[in-house]
């Protein structure tokens, strides 16, 4: 006992990480129980899985990390259920566990681990495919190890959740929520993003803001739910036209802004080039928005004629972010002014 302290007084201290902590518990463990494999297990219960986090093997029988199985077929939960948790014999006392006669187990021994309220949350096990005899330092050292893994454990399973909850967050605040594509603080990030990298790469940016026209006139006449609909069938239409490394946002209301990476010119007259690249850009998208929309919710559907769409092609170096948004701005207007001209 007094050289487990010590193992323990000097691992202790050092460990930062779930991993530092339990390797060397289950090299003890395996000095201790004398079996050839140990190892640290965690449980999800919503799940009905158990996965081996952590393990040790040192004989002919593996229990390899990663390994996923159903918890429903596992010794350790059969072992909890009956608070017998020591078998030399495993294939008399729970042969019905397919788990434990594939890997080959004979001898097993584990302890829960557990949260502070209760919930079981991982065990520390020892298996081996040889008979081993019951020893009486085996079982104490495996509540010890397993207290000492539950807060480490519930606190490693804490920080994961809350990275978890965070990153969700972090995307709900970059996030429309109506069309699930960027708003209009993510979109400008993507746009320096993308601007720096254009000036690195010495390429030119495509900068397109998309209105559609009549929107109002259909939130008056049928309902903002057909309104809504709109746009997403709207914003699902204009991811369809786009290239996988091309960037889209809803900034409010029933606009857009696409960005887009240009590629160099080999030509002599790369401003001509720069321009073409615009007009198709603008064509494909101002096609991609016609179309017949359904409104869902018994609202029927609309045949929509499609959105003004201004397209300017810029030089990074030569303009910035909100410059480009707002010679894009301009041409779109100008694509509106000339439709309503049209229909007038």
């Amino acid at each position: 006992m007094d050289q487990t302290l010590s193992f323990l007084c000097d691992t202790l201290p050092k460990a930062q990480t779930l991993e530092q902590l339990t390797r060397p518990l289950l090299t003890l463990l395996s000095q201790v129980a004398g079996m050839e494999s140990t190892y640290l297990t965690t449980i999800d219960t919503d799940e009905g899985v158990q996965r081996v986090e952590f393990a040790r093997n040192v004989g002919d029988m593996v229990i390899p990390e990663g390994l996923v199985v159903p918890w429903a077929d596992t010794l350790c939960k059969r072992a909890l259920d009956e608070n017998r948790l020591y078998s030399d014999n495993v294939a008399q006392t729970w042969g019905d566990s397919e788990a434990a006669t594939a890997l080959g187990i004979r001898t097993y021994v584990s302890a829960p681990i557990r949260s502070r309220d209760g919930q079981v949350l991982g065990t520390v096990c020892a298996a081996s495919s040889d008979q081993v005899a019951r020893t009486p330092e085996v079982e104490p050292l495996l509540m010890l190890l397993s207290s000492l893994l539950s807060y480490a454990l519930e606190r490693g399973m804490l920080v994961e959740q809350l990275q978890t909850a965070n990153a969700e967050l972090t995307k709900l605040a970059l996030t429309d929520p109506l069309t699930g594509l960027s708003n209009r603080r993510a979109i400008l990030n993507d746009a320096v993003r993308l601007f720096a990298l254009a000036q690195r790469e010495n390429k030119y940016i495509l900068m397109g803001v998309i209105d559609l026209d009549g929107f109002k006139l259909i939130n008056d006449t049928r309902g903002h739910q057909a309104g809504d609909e709109l746009l997403r069938g709207v914003a699902t239409q204009l991811q369809h036209g786009l290239r996988a490394s091309d960037v889209i946002g809803r900034t409010g209301g029933d606009e857009f802004i696409v960005i887009a990476l240009g590629t160099p010119s080999e030509h002599a007259e790369p401003a001509k080039d720069m321009r073409h690249a615009a007009d198709l850009l603008q064509d494909r998208l101002a096609k991609a928005t016609i179309g017949n929309y359904e409104l869902g919710h018994g609202l029927g559907d609309i045949h929509y004629p499609g959105a003004s769409v201004g397209v300017v092609a810029v030089m990074p170096g030569s303009v910035t972010v909100d410059e480009a948004t707002k010679l894009a701005d301009r041409e779109m207007y100008k694509v509106k002014q000339q439709r309503n001209r049209q229909r007038a």
